[in-house]
């Protein structure tokens, strides 16, 4: 009669698994606490960002609102570009001093940590009056949701979600940059778990585990406009 122990098959954890695995302090009320007060930072940095203002001098104020919030600086820089800056991939340093224009476009791209929880958002704002700034703002939020929509309604793959986005940008008359193709998030920090992209995750992601990013770039590229945040449900926005 063979031993029970070695008659039983043995379960791996698939690829899957592995991938949106989290850490021990992994916590659904302080990711959420993480994602509220990372949106709340950009909102007020935002409201701080004035026309004349070089970039350099907005990225410190940003640092500051975010440590005044009880926020570390975590793990990747604090962004916030303007104007021609704007079309450049995130792991592209700024031009140097670009000064934001009366009627301007500009976005913010953060990733605090809230205690054990990683924060990440970024979103994309006009000052002044400017029609296709204001349009391309407002598109990348707009895509990003009707990507999102599409991950709830279908469970599409991370790679057909990007598919998706890119398909209907071209649509929208934008180029979808992906260099920012989405990443985990989780526990601080995300890249001992994790470092691929949420564009070559052949499986439907989860909820809460993933950073979807949407980048639109003009085609004539003067201007980008970014918006990203967690996957999350609609009951969350």
């Amino acid at each position: 009669m063979p031993n029970q122990a070695t008659s039983s098959a043995v379960r791996f954890p698939d690829e899957a698994s592995l991938v949106e695995r989290v850490g021990p302090a992994f916590s659904v009320d302080g990711m959420l606490m993480a994602r509220h007060k990372t949106r709340a930072a950009i909102r007020d940095i935002a409201a701080r960002v004035r026309p004349g203002m070089v970039e350099e001098d907005a990225v410190a104020m940003a640092k500051g609102v975010l440590v005044a919030a009880g926020l570390a600086l975590s793990w990747h820089p604090t962004r916030v570009r303007f104007g021609k800056n704007t079309l450049k991939p995130m792991r592209q340093a700024s031009e140097p001093g670009v000064v934001l224009g009366e009627n301007d476009l500009f976005f913010i791209d953060i990733a605090p940590r809230f205690e054990a929880w990683e924060g990440d958002g970024g979103a994309s704002f006009v000052a002044g009056e400017h029609a296709d700034y204001a349009r391309c703002a407002r598109d990348a939020e707009a895509l990003f949701h009707d990507v999102r929509a599409k991950w709830q309604r279908e469970g599409a793959t991370g790679q057909a979600l990007y598919a998706y986005a890119d398909e209907v940008a071209r649509r929208m008359g934008w180029t979808l940059n992906f260099d920012l193709p989405g990443h985990r998030v989780s526990d601080f920090p995300h890249a001992a778990i994790h470092t691929g992209s949420l564009a070559d995750f052949e499986t439907t992601p989860s909820a809460m585990r993933w950073i979807l990013e949407i980048h639109l770039r003009d085609p004539q590229q003067r201007f980008g406009a970014f918006f990203e945040d967690m996957l999350l449900e609609d009951s969350y926005y």
